[in-house]
């Protein structure tokens, strides 16, 4: 048996997530989710609580043939330990998926196996795109599979990004 570990802070769990689970799906028989910065939440660039991930994921993923664990990592800034921080949050894995330059080479460096996977779509698929669609009222549902739409529905969440992303200075 195979267990993968894929790393994201999913602010929110969209598309091109979802595409990216589907391509482990073939390569591993059983997936944790590592919910990064999940100590972070009700900002614009963490507007969703670890739970409210967990929810995105679980019921997005509910379909699938894919054994998956969601798994909240909070933030380390000690990049050098981060990768046995993540082992003692984490179910051992034998092989881990990622694109982020820095997140490859701590693996690496930890003699754990990491894998990248073709980004789907990435011009459009990026979480900061789907939270600044949020902000503006523009169409983001089309971004994110339909559970995540209800789960976002469900906890008021464009009225709380749109709430943090304001300010209250007058210009100056």
């Amino acid at each position: 048996m195979t267990r993968g570990f894929y790393i994201g802070r999913f602010q929110p769990f969209h598309n091109g997530h979802y595409n990216m689970v589907e391509r482990i799906a073939a390569d591993v028989d059983e997936l944790v989710l590592g919910i990064g910065s999940a100590d972070n939440s009700h900002t614009v660039r963490n507007p969703f609580t670890a739970g409210e991930r967990i929810m995105m994921i679980t019921k997005s993923l509910v379909d699938t043939d894919l054994v998956t664990y969601a798994v909240p990592i909070e933030d380390l800034e000690r990049n050098s330990v981060w990768v046995s921080h993540v082992q003692s949050m984490s179910p051992d894995f034998d092989v881990a998926y990622s694109n982020n330059p820095l997140v490859i080479q701590l693996f690496r460096e930890a003699d754990i196996e990491i894998r990248q996977s073709p980004m789907f779509n990435r011009d459009v698929l990026e979480g900061s795109e789907v939270r600044e669609r949020m902000i503006n009222g523009d169409d983001w549902e089309s971004l994110v599979p339909e559970p995540v739409v209800e789960v976002v529905d469900e906890i008021g969440g464009i009225e709380r990004i749109q709430m943090v992303s304001g300010s209250d200075s007058n210009g100056d």
